[in-house]
């Protein structure tokens, strides 16, 4: 069988995914040809793994025609695939299949796709029309379309040796002398997302949450995660922490997915906003403090176990809003650093027996 599967454009998402393409692999074996049609950044977010057997470059936003939608649907009609599974609930991703010609197109109903889907799912709603299925879940619904049974929903990604020679290197730099993720336990901050200001705890809170933390946890070393376009903002961090045990990533030269993976396979803990870093963690079995605000909680769930979901209950949230639609950005801003210090402390705890 040649099954193609259509991933979803954001990384998280994708990490989300990962139950699904071990649970392909594990099933169908080794005869049956697995394509990922993805973005550049998720095919390194799988690097390391062995699920897949060939990628296609798929990213509608670039103006790049290689990877543009014209070049993935000749790519996937090349494949002829028996199957594609549907991941991402957009227009597009549904159009994508039809367009690559895949003889079963597997995926949730939604406005227009029936028309382009053969096999449609109903999405599982409760109240007030609320998605009540988290996606790691969903994932694996569309997968037992076709045959897949179920499959365990821990999140899995792998390093490479590159990798981890890399993050051996940065974290030998920001913390000399010392041994994060060996023997001084290493926390990650995160508070970058790709999604917009409204997820954004602050760089006043996240430094008093580094210095909370490194008061009260004996060899700690806490590092500040960012992405390429969040360097100004760890820099902050750091520079208000002011603190030797306090790092960051924001003055590295390169940022490739593969460091903050390898990073985050050797954190004792990390502290994040809801974004793919907190997913990267939980490939990873990272005990993690998720920071909720305008997002829908269960739309993010993945490691419940292991996951502490800090969040105010109020009247306008979730909002699901990149951009906070009343200014006031209470659901993140209201969220204390104490509070957020004693559900650090307990994971560690819980999960590390550090404290």
């Amino acid at each position: 069988m040649n099954i193609a599967v259509i991933l979803p454009r954001w990384v998280g998402d994708s990490c989300m995914a990962t139950p699904l393409l071990r649970g392909l692999r594990g099933h169908f074996g080794p005869r049956t040809r697995i394509t990922g049609v993805m973005r550049p950044i998720v095919a390194e977010l799988l690097a390391g793994t062995d699920w897949l057997d060939g990628t296609i470059a798929y990213d509608r936003h670039k103006r790049d025609p290689a990877v543009g939608f014209k070049a993935a649907a000749r790519a996937l009609r090349g494949l002829r695939p028996d199957v594609t599974l549907v991941l991402p609930g957009s227009l597009s991703a549904a159009a994508l299949a039809f367009c690559g010609g895949g003889r079963n197109r597997v995926g949730f109903a939604g406005t227009l796709r029936r028309l382009l889907l053969t096999d449609v799912l109903p999405v599982p709603r409760s109240g007030r029309e609320r998605q009540v299925m988290p996606p790691p879940v969903a994932y694996l619904a569309i997968g037992a379309a076709i045959g897949l049974p179920p499959q365990p929903l821990q999140l899995e990604l792998a390093t490479t040796r590159e990798d981890e020679r890399r993050a051996e290197t940065v974290l030998s730099a920001l913390f000399p002398g010392r041994d994060p993720g060996g023997g001084d336990p290493l926390v990650v901050l995160n508070d970058n997302s790709s999604n917009g200001t409204a997820r954004a705890w602050g760089v006043a809170n996240h430094a008093a949450l580094a210095r909370w933390i490194v008061e009260r946890v004996p060899g700690v070393c806490v590092l500040v995660h960012c992405g390429p376009g969040d360097r100004e903002q760890a820099r902050a961090i750091v520079a208000q922490a002011a603190h030797p045990s306090v790092a960051g990533l924001g003055d590295v030269p390169e940022l490739p997915l593969g460091l903050s993976k390898a990073v985050y396979r050797r954190a004792a803990l990390a502290v994040t906003s809801d974004s793919g870093p907190r997913h990267i963690g939980a490939a990873f079995g990272v005990p993690t403090v998720a920071l909720l605000g305008p997002t829908d909680p269960v739309l993010g769930r993945s490691d419940e176990p292991r996951c502490v979901e800090v969040r105010k209950s109020l009247v306008c949230a979730p909002c699901n809003e990149s951009v906070c639609p009343l200014g006031h950005n209470d659901c993140m801003r209201l969220i204390t650093v104490e509070e957020v210090g004693r559900a650090a402390l307990a994971a560690l705890a819980q999960h590390s027996r550090l404290l």
